[in-house]
């Protein structure tokens, strides 16, 4: 984290800082990137569907993957709300912020879900610490799916594990992406000892595409039809992504 004066506490600065982070990522994140992506890849050659899943911010990495133009269409977002939408919980309760540290969501998820062996699925977390995630997590595994996740080491390392288990999320992973942020997700420090301006929800989203990106690339590679979407407001662009969706349908939730 890199501390500052107060004159240079603009948007200039943190555009600064977020290069910088960003640099760290290509860097030291490629590798795992693509074997994230080789995981996904093989995952839609043989008819799978990848799961995303995050809950407070990392809902946005979640999100950024689905229904979108330039995005592939077997990927389905999970999220605490379908415990509600598809399942017998309150509302209320699904939405709740205590919801991600309640062991018995993330017990619960799956079953919301159609979910075949080839399955493979990526969760964010910034910490990686909360009881719900890491049972989802336990729950993944427990049925032999492969397993990416999208955290911070440096956070993770430094907070206790709210789970019964003392595990956290990147101890139950296949592979783990660093995002490479802070302890305590803030990008700069004060003087005066006030911590400032998160990078984590932008990090992710460049961590997103990029794998998207190399999924894409290794099924060309190999000479697999895509399943992208494209805009909708391109002339076809609806029909195409209807076909698409109907594909996919008794398994992807194409929900807002």
């Amino acid at each position: 984290m890199t501390e500052t004066r107060h004159s240079q506490i603009n948007a200039h600065y943190y555009w600064q800082q977020t290069q910088v982070l960003m640099a760290k990522v290509i860097e030291t994140q490629a590798e795992a990137i693509h074997q994230a992506a080789l995981l996904c890849a093989t995952s839609i050659e043989q008819n799978g569907v990848i799961h995303t899943f995050g809950s407070g911010h990392s809902r946005a990495f979640a999100a950024e993957f689905v229904h979108r133009a330039g995005g592939l269409a077997p990927i389905n977002r999970i999220d605490l709300e379908d415990l509600a939408l598809y399942g017998d919980w309150p509302i209320e309760r699904a939405r709740s912020l205590e919801c991600e540290r309640d062991q018995e969501a993330g017990k619960a998820l799956l079953h919301c879900h159609t979910i075949e062996p080839q399955d493979v699925f990526i969760i964010a977390s910034q910490s990686g610490v909360n009881a719900a995630i890491v049972e989802y997590a336990l729950q993944i595994k427990q049925r032999e799916h492969k397993l990416i996740a999208l955290t911070s080491l440096k956070h993770t390392r430094k907070t206790p594990s709210r789970h019964p288990s003392g595990k956290k999320l990147y101890e139950v992973a296949d592979i783990v992406i660093d995002n490479c942020t802070e302890h305590g997700d803030t990008l700069i420090s004060l003087p005066s000892g006030e911590q400032i301006s998160s990078a984590s929800t932008l990090i992710g989203v460049l961590i997103a595409q990029a794998l998207n990106t190399e999924i894409i690339g290794i099924l060309q590679a190999r000479g697999v039809e895509l399943p992208v979407f494209v805009s909708d407001n391109i002339q076809g662009g609806i029909e195409r992504n209807l076909t698409l969706q109907r594909r996919y349908e008794d398994r992807v939730r194409y929900k807002g």
